[in-house]
């Protein structure tokens, strides 16, 4: 072969396998809006749109792949947050309730694992606890998502760099004696920080970030209710990235998940949920500005691990999205707290109620109630406080009794959204990438699809 032949053959390969690693993202964000339906994010895009008066879409909503993905479980038709947890981080279906592993016990290794056994930098973040079904369903095999001791202790074996949530549930073992699983981290070399402030004086390899030690929650605590020191998604995403760029800036790979949209749609909280949603969007725009400065190497993909709720956003005479901005609680908060007074035995009256209305959910200023919702909130008041024999909806991660109920239908009657369901629902979820190989996710897709995808893209990454 002659030297001109040689330089030509030089340059054919040398195309090739740039066009090759043009196809190959070394950074992958993954974003999992735990209950997200399309019925969620299309009243999140309204309120957007309406209330906050963006011209521009929800960034998800301008990425150039828009899809929808199927979320049925081995069992059902209607998933769990751990078998779609475990379809999305591994691309196996397995039975409502099991972790990691297939529905007969065999475990199954989550694109995570194979990405830092080769090397990758591994970061995972949530807005609920890191032991909780999706986050756990990246480095956890057990039979049961509550299994939280053992499910903490693989988290610690898993060896990455960044994990975030609220707080680690598995403190206690069964019969409820301590576990010093927070202590088994810091034994083994992992800094154990509370709130992002004290991130700065680490200099570990790797770090467990957790909510403020006197905040002791199932989630790092709603946006709507502004609750002081505790983290929040956004920054939870600015600090794993900041962390995975100084330890491993080769090449990463995120999950990040919005789980407080879940907990507000389990309780039928659509001003809760809609503000969760804008949360979760501005985390995703953490990862939209690392992708500007490295389009040729980023990938982000957002999709949700199922649909809560059934939410959606109806036409109703009168209705105002802008009734969310009177908003000031969650039902979850405001449960809580009426919970408090009927233990209090305080004389609270119906007046003290309509003040506390007013200035908390705009109630009779913001929020026009009717004479007949205000008769309905009347009798439900008298009910739950005066005679104490109210009934309670029970959901997932709250009991609420039946004046916060009624309540928040008429909060959620007059913003014009509506539930089907306290439970999930076997809607189809959304799909939003944007980045090196995004067109492989176009199309109809299934949730195992996703990391399969993910997985055969950054092949050959090194």
């Amino acid at each position: 072969m002659n030297f001109k032949k040689l330089i030509i053959v030089a340059v054919t390969v040398a195309a090739v396998f740039a066009a090759s690693a043009s196809d190959s993202p070394r950074y992958v964000f993954y974003f999992i809006g735990d209950g997200m339906g399309l019925g969620h994010v299309n009243a999140a895009q309204a309120y957007n749109r309406i209330v906050r008066g963006n011209k521009e879409p929800l960034m998800m909503m301008q990425f150039p792949v828009a899809s929808v993905a199927t979320t049925y479980s081995a069992s059902w038709p209607v998933t769990d947050s751990a078998a779609a947890g475990t379809a999305l981080a591994t691309g196996h279906k397995t039975a409502n309730g099991m972790l990691g592993m297939t529905p007969d016990t065999v475990a199954v290794q989550s694109i995570a694992a194979d990405l830092f056994r080769n090397g990758w930098g591994v970061g995972i973040v949530t807005s609920v606890t890191p032991d909780d079904a999706t986050p756990g369903a990246f480095y956890a095999h057990q039979p049961s998502r509550s299994r939280y001791f053992e499910i903490g202790k693989q988290a610690l074996e898993s060896g990455y760099q960044f994990i975030a949530g609220s707080t680690l549930r598995g403190t206690k073992d069964k019969e409820g004696n301590p576990t010093g699983l927070v202590e088994l981290f810091r034994e083994n070399g992992v800094d154990v920080v509370y709130g992002t402030a004290g991130l700065e004086k680490s200099t570990a390899e790797r770090i467990l970030l957790l909510n403020p030690e006197n905040v002791r929650s199932h989630n790092i605590g709603y946006t709507i209710d502004s609750i002081q020191g505790v983290l929040n998604l956004p920054d939870m995403t600015r600090s794993c990235l900041a962390h995975l760029e100084k330890t491993s800036p080769e090449h990463f790979f995120m999950m990040v998940e919005g789980g407080n949209i879940d907990h507000a749609a389990h309780a039928n909280d659509g001003g809760t949920v809609i503000k969760e949603i804008i949360n979760f969007n501005e985390a995703i725009g953490v990862a939209y500005k690392f992708y500007l400065a490295h389009p040729e190497e980023t990938l982000i993909v957002v999709t949700a691990d199922h649909d809560t709720g059934g939410m959606s956003f109806d036409f109703k005479w009168g209705a105002d999205l802008g009734a969310i901005d009177y908003q000031r609680v969650s039902k979850d908060r405001f449960s809580d707290w009426c919970r408090g007074l009927l233990k209090s035995r305080r004389n609270f009256t119906w007046e003290d109620m309509k003040e506390y209305l007013s200035e908390n959910l705009g109630f009779w200023t913001g929020v026009p109630v009717t004479e007949q919702e205000a008769e309905k909130l009347r009798a439900a008041f008298d009910k739950t406080f005066e005679m104490r024999n109210s009934a309670d909806q029970k959901t997932l991660y709250n009991t609420f009794n039946e004046f916060a109920v009624a309540v928040f239908n008429v909060l959620n009657e007059h913003a014009g959204v509506s539930f089907t369901t306290t439970s999930h629902a076997g809607n189809l979820v959304p799909v939003y990438a944007i980045g090196v190989g995004v067109d492989s996710f176009k199309g109809f897709n299934d949730n195992t699809d996703i990391p399969a995808t993910i997985l055969k893209l950054t092949q050959g990454v090194e």
